[in-house]
């Protein structure tokens, strides 16, 4: 019976972390009817400058060559602009890069013979200035050397704190120019941690820089999960001393309470059109999956079992929804329609399958599969069912795919410590996001914004 419960709080039994002792220990307080405890709660805290760095691992079947040029006179700015196009590209897993200090700028044209002839392909070339109102002025140039092409360039009057946004959009400028696919390095992750016996719900760049705490409690946070818009959150908290799912404005940190009912409110995952959240709730006895409007109301039962049924994602195009239950004995993926009806299996391989997620395109399923008592990333085609491992870690939890589909973050362990990993699912280049201080939980990777 206590598996089960964990299972609802969406945990491989496996760990043993003063975190899921924690979690372990609110959920059993909230089974017992212990007495509510208050929260002093906070919005947009200030930025936490370089709390993580990254470090790119594996081999690639095909990575595009680029050589990216130091911006001129980026030493004046107080982000170094080149460095972050650089990590974001290395990140991808999708180029080799290669760096140079060439007295070129976006305005110069390259000598594109004498730089084939040091193997370069494609060229990067750039600048910051600083302009006398105190904003900076960045600009670049994308250059393909083989076909002796001006790929074109953009420039971004911005102040300071925007510097890495300027940056990200750069990287995401030189994606798509050379992939043909939408860059994901404007785009934004929420993720948990756990220090000092508080609790952080953090929403950080794609990089995992930049991070700003949205909510701070002395209780569990759990699930996360981004709106299809980009600028609200629902989540779990446990401030009350029982999991109570939340819907959270990023921009002014005002939140609601959508799901408090008697018992177990949990697992949150929104609607393609953002307009209900599909949820856990073991208000009429068992934990079952019910559909709920985002402004909070009368839920709609979705599932009918006598199992536990937990953890449900949309399909992108709203037509169905995967979830996990034990209904088979052991906790596996299921599908069925989004409105309730028919069940049907999607795990079959191993005994314990759970935190479904699903690419935008709908055609892969990532999820968490227990493997020798090791628990991995594993992503499944959906269309021939073929299934592989993704990770060479062992402690893997609550895989999201990026909005673009070929970016995969999920939750580990690194040598005793919690850690947030990056693996591109076509080649198996991971990029760890190391954490310096607390435990590092729960990230979902939010949408393309508007602007982007």
């Amino acid at each position: 019976m206590f598996n089960a419960f964990l299972m609802v709080l969406q945990a491989p039994l496996s760990k043993t972390s003063s975190w899921m002792a924690s979690l372990k220990g609110s959920f059993l307080t909230h089974l017992l009817g212990f007495s509510m405890v208050l929260l002093g709660w906070v919005a947009l805290q200030s930025p936490v400058q370089a709390q993580f760095r990254v470090e790119v691992s594996g081999v690639g079947i095909t990575q595009i060559p680029i050589n990216l040029n130091q911006f001129k006179d980026e030493a004046t700015s107080p982000q170094k602009i080149s460095q972050i196009i650089q990590s974001d590209l290395e990140r991808s897993a999708k180029f080799k890069v290669s760096t140079n200090a060439f007295a070129l700028d976006e305005s110069s044209r390259p000598d594109f013979n004498g730089l084939r002839q040091k193997a370069l392909e494609n060229f990067v070339t750039g600048s910051v200035t600083k302009l006398a109102d105190g904003r900076f002025d960045v600009r670049f140039r994308l250059w393909d050397l083989i076909k002796a092409q001006d790929l074109g360039g953009a420039s971004y009057a911005v102040v300071a704190p925007d510097l890495r946004r300027a940056a990200h959009q750069i990287s995401d400028f030189i994606y798509e120019k050379l992939t043909g696919e939408k860059g994901v390095f404007s785009t934004r992750i929420a993720y948990v941690t756990k220090s000092a016996n508080r609790f952080n719900l953090w929403i950080a760049d794609a990089d995992g820089e930049n991070a700003q705490a949205a909510l701070t409690s002395p209780e569990p946070i759990i699930s996360p999960n981004w709106a299809p818009n980009g600028q609200q959150l629902a989540y779990v908290s446990f401030e009350f001393r029982k999991p109570v799912v939340y819907v959270h404005d990023v921009a002014t940190g005002k939140r609601k309470i959508v799901a408090n009912f008697k018992g177990s409110n949990s697992a949150p995952s929104w609607s393609p059109d953002g307009q209900s959240l599909a949820v856990t709730l073991s208000r009429d006895g068992g934990s079952q999956i019910y559909l709920i409007p985002a402004s909070g109301g009368e839920p709609q039962r979705l599932t009918q079992s006598s199992s536990i049924d937990t953890e449900p994602t949309f399909m992108p195009d709203g037509s169905a929804i995967y979830f996990v239950s034990d209904r088979g004995g052991s906790p596996q993926i299921y599908r069925m329609p989004a409105k309730g009806g028919p069940v049907a299996r999607v795990t079959f391989n191993g005994t314990y399958n759970i935190s479904p997620s699903l690419s935008p395109d709908g055609k892969f399923l990532a999820y968490i599969s227990r493997q020798g008592g090791q628990f991995k990333l594993f992503l499944m085609d959906l269309t021939t069912e073929r299934t592989q491992a993704l990770s060479d870690t062992n402690a893997d939890e609550k895989p999201s795919f990026a909005p673009n589909g070929k970016l995969i973050i999920y939750a580990t362990q690194i040598q005793g410590k919690e850690a947030l990993m990056t693996v591109n699912w076509e080649n198996k280049i991971s990029a760890r996001l190391s954490g310096q201080a607390g435990d590092i939980r729960e990230p979902h990777w939010g949408p393309f914004l508007k602007s982007n």
